[in-house]
C-alpha cells in the first residue's frame, strides 16, 4: 500500500513489512532563521531554508531573508535542534502548561530562549538561560521571563547548535547599498507633474 506522502514511498523498504534507513543526504534539512534588524533589537525568527549543512543554510539564510534590507546579526539552526513547548490558545501561557523540573546535575550549557507573543506572529529572543538540559531551560525562562504578557508557544535552542554571524561575516551586507530606485518617493512624481502642468499653461 503506497502513502500518500512521495517523500514516504522513497523510503527504502517500503511497503515490504520493514522500512530501512534513509541514505545520507536522501533529503536536505531544515534550518531556521533568525534574524536581528538592529542593534540592541532582539532577535527574531524570519523563516526556514533547506540546506545540506549550517555553512550553506547560513549563505541562503542571508540570499532569502537579507536581500532587501540590510540587518546587524543573522544565524541559524537545525529545526531538530529547536525544542518546542506546547502551543497555547486563550488565555492559557505556554509557561503554565510546562511540567516542573526540578533543578538538575550535569554540565551547564546556555540556551538561547523564543517567546510567540502573539498568534500567526514570529518568535522573538526573550533571553539566555544557563541549564543542563532543555526541560530545565524551559523551566528556568518561566521563572526568568515568564512574565503577565500572554505567551503561546517557548522555543529553547542550545547555543552550541547555532550558527552565529562571525566578525568575518559582518561585511556580507556592506555589498548591499540602499535602493532608493525601489521606492516611489525618491522620484518626486508630484513635484515632476506639477512642474509639467505649470509648463503646460503657457
Amino acid at each position: 500500500m503506497n502513502s500518500l506522502d512521495p517523500r514516504v514511498n522513497r523510503l527504502p523498504g517500503f511497503g515490504e513489512g520493514t522500512i530501512q534507513p534513509k541514505a545520507p543526504l536522501d533529503q536536505l534539512g531544515t534550518y531556521e532563521v533568525f534574524v536581528q534588524a538592529k542593534e540592541g533589537k532582539p532577535f527574531q525568527h524570519e523563516g526556514i531554508v533547506h540546506a545540506a549543512d549550517s555553512e550553506l543554510a547560513y549563505v541562503l539564510a542571508k540570499e532569502t531573508f537579507t536581500r532587501r534590507f540590510t540587518c546587524v546579526s543573522m544565524y541559524v539552526t537545525d529545526r531538530r535542534d529547536v525544542f518546542v513547548s506546547p502551543l497555547t490558545e486563550g488565555n492559557l501561557s505556554a509557561y503554565d502548561v510546562l511540567p516542573a523540573v526540578p533543578s538538575q546535575q550535569g554540565e551547564k550549557e546556555a540556551y538561547e530562549i523564543y517567546h510567540l507573543l502573539k498568534r500567526g506572529k514570529q518568535h522573538v529572543h526573550a533571553g539566555t538561560v544557563i541549564a543542563s538540559s532543555p526541560e530545565e531551560a524551559m523551566a528556568l525562562a518561566k521563572t526568568k521571563f515568564g512574565t503577565d504578557k500572554q505567551i503561546f508557544n517557548v522555543w529553547a535552542i542550545r547555543q552550541r547548535n547555532i550558527r552565529f554571524t562571525t566578525e568575518t561575516d559582518s561585511d556580507l551586507w556592506l555589498t548591499l547599498p540602499e535602493k532608493k530606485y525601489r521606492d516611489a518617493s525618491d522620484y518626486k512624481a508630484g513635484d515632476k507633474l506639477t512642474s509639467f502642468l505649470e509648463r503646460a499653461k503657457h
